[in-house]
């Protein structure tokens, strides 16, 4: 039997680097997106989607040798059944790198920090990523790092490097025992990274930072509907708290609180400042509730 889906409703959604993007411009910031697109209709509708949130498209460059990649999700009753993925993962050409080199020098002439999300689709090449990261460096940036597993170990110098847990243990070749205290400091070492900011789904996240400090920071999730997006948002969270100058702890912490909020949305969304405002009133109203009864 050929299984038949009947379309009751579609929407569509920026995702990928543009999701970050898109989070960022919710807390009511600037962003520059330098991102591949396809010469195609999907990529007209990047466009059009950045320009329904006054983000600019100048620093997009096109690629008419691959199509723009594209995520098709059916979902059914709240559960996702099926997803169809249309992209190209190999190396983009020595031209595009080029173009997108020179994209993310303008893009940073003014900017206060700079965040990367590889996704594994062959737009961050060691040559791009190694020039961003120079770029970072010469101006003084914080650079975010949300990776995936074929450039792991090319952000040396990152000011937050954030992976998953599963991400980090397929590059680590090993299980990770979070309860060992060198655990976490190992792999930040190995990473060269100034801060590890692991994240765990359901158990939250885990801070490891070039001092040695390690916290934990539970989820603040009330319930999870779709998880679609949920590292986008900490990226964007993280990488503009500290573009305002908030630490490292604080920008994880106000992270969090965004997550929380996201995972309880359908599909891939943003989180406004006050939601998380909001979340984090009635959190810490609770907490204190609870230390006057003597229950914490």
């Amino acid at each position: 039997p050929v299984p038949v889906v009947t379309v009751h409703a579609s929407r569509h959604g920026l995702g990928g680097a543009a999701n970050v993007a898109a989070n960022v411009a919710a807390l009511g910031a600037e962003c520059r997106l330098v991102a591949v697109v396809g010469q195609d209709q999907r990529g007209e509708s990047v466009r059009a989607e950045l320009d329904d949130l006054r983000l600019s498209a100048d620093y997009l460059v096109v690629d008419a040798a691959r199509p723009t990649t594209s995520k098709t999700r059916v979902v059914a009753r709240g559960q996702q059944m099926l997803r169809i993925d249309e992209e190209i993962e190999d190396p983009i050409s020595a031209k595009v790198m080029e173009q997108l080199a020179r994209a993310l020098e303008r893009a940073l002439g003014d900017a206060d920090a700079l965040l990367i999300e590889d996704y594994n689709k062959g737009t961050l090449v060691p040559q791009v990523i190694e020039r961003g990261l120079a770029l970072a460096r010469k101006r003084s940036l914080p650079v975010v790092v949300d990776p995936k597993f074929k450039n792991f170990f090319a952000y040396r110098g990152a000011t937050v490097f954030k992976p998953n847990r599963r991400e980090l243990e397929l590059a680590m070749g090993a299980a990770l025992d979070l309860a060992h205290p060198d655990a976490l400091p190992l792999a930040l070492g190995k990473l060269a990274v100034d801060n590890l900011l692991l994240t765990l789904g359901a158990e939250g996240m885990l801070l490891a930072t070039k001092d040695g400090q390690i916290t934990r920071i539970p989820t603040m999730a009330r319930e999870v509907f779709d998880v679609s997006g949920a590292g986008d948002t900490v990226t964007a969270w993280v990488g503009t708290a500290l573009a305002a100058g908030a630490d490292v702890r604080e920008a994880a912490h106000v992270a969090n609180f965004a997550a929380g909020i996201e995972v309880g949305k359908a599909g891939v969304a943003t989180v406004s400042p006050a939601e998380v405002l909001s979340v984090h009133e009635t959190y810490y109203d609770q907490l204190g509730k609870l230390r006057r009864e003597g229950l914490l």
